[in-house]
């Protein structure tokens, strides 16, 4: 089946701001609407989006509403993520899927937001975007903003490139990148919300979780068979996870009996660079060239 792919991004596009999971810090959000605004698009929200309950951005219902609103504007083109945290496993519950796939926009975050960038996918069969937080904007390097820009913007093909590549599993293949935060990915595992994996060039990040507790996960995900039928992997950053080389060596050692390509090394999670990467949509991963690269022109965006 064909991936619905989201109308691109022009200059002056309206972009609604949404949290699925926990409040956010003010000054960092209204730095992030200011870099937002710089990059040429108008953020659309309201005083709504400020509510907290705890640890988390108001009720579920609530959340999830700011979703479905956001989809159902005829005149917003893009929904981007505020923050992640904690709360889009509770939120999920409560999204229109079928108001979603009947108003496709692009919608971009990452972290806790994992769980509803594969699910727009396995629900909706549409492409989402793992890339920065609108908290994070603000203080964003350039290669990040850059990033954003070649997705979003450009007509060149888009090929993601680690620096340096580090060639976990040598090899060759095709398929739909998925994926994102690990913790988060794990804690889908036996809900009805756990993705479907086969076929898929998964990418895996995280931040702060020590080295023998990623093995954990890992171990956990593939005895639940979550890794059974991916075609390939490709590990971002592991942010305050301890030496990469331990990193690296916990996958290769878990995978040591699977024969796909593992690529590592690439900007993309928590921390900076970020690169902003599509999901639901067919890519190469080629650790030879140490690239992954889009199949065709841009994102073949409607138009």
């Amino acid at each position: 089946m064909h991936t619905i792919v989201p109308s691109g991004l022009q200059k002056g596009d309206s972009i609604a701001i949404v949290a699925p999971g926990s409040p956010f810090d003010k000054v960092k959000f209204e730095n992030g609407i200011s870099a937002l605004k710089t990059m040429g698009f108008l953020p659309v929200y309201t005083d709504e989006i400020y509510r907290a309950n705890g640890y988390l951005a108001g009720s579920d219902l609530h959340r999830a509403k700011m979703l479905n609103n956001a989809f159902s504007d005829g005149l917003v083109k893009a929904v981007w993520c505020a923050r992640g945290g904690y709360g889009s496993i509770r939120a999920v519950r409560h999204l229109d899927f079928e108001l979603i796939k009947s108003h496709p926009k692009i919608f971009i975050g990452c972290s806790d937001i994992t769980v509803i960038l594969n699910l727009l996918f396995s629900k909706c069969n549409m492409a989402s975007f793992h890339g920065p937080m609108i908290e994070s904007l603000g203080f964003a390097d350039d290669l990040t903003i850059k990033s954003l820009f070649e997705v979003f913007l450009s007509d060149l093909p888009l090929t993601l490139k680690p620096h340096p590549p580090v060639v976990i599993h040598p090899g060759k293949c095709f398929g739909k990148v998925a994926g994102g935060n690990l913790t988060t990915l794990c804690h889908l595992i036996g809900t009805p919300f756990q993705p479907d994996f086969t076929g898929s060039i998964l990418l895996l990040e995280d931040t702060g979780e020590a080295p023998y507790r990623i093995d954990r996960m890992l171990s956990q995900m593939k005895m639940a068979g979550c890794f059974d039928g991916i075609f390939g992997m490709i590990l971002g950053s592991f942010e305050k996870c301890g030496e990469m080389e331990q990193i690296f060596h916990i996958f290769q050692d878990i995978f040591s009996d699977n024969q796909w390509p593992i690529l590592a090394g690439f900007n993309i999670g928590h921390g900076f660079p970020n690169l902003t990467i599509p999901f639901g949509i067919n890519a190469l991963l080629d650790t030879n060239a140490g690239a992954l690269t889009y199949q065709y022109p841009h994102l073949e965006f409607k138009k």
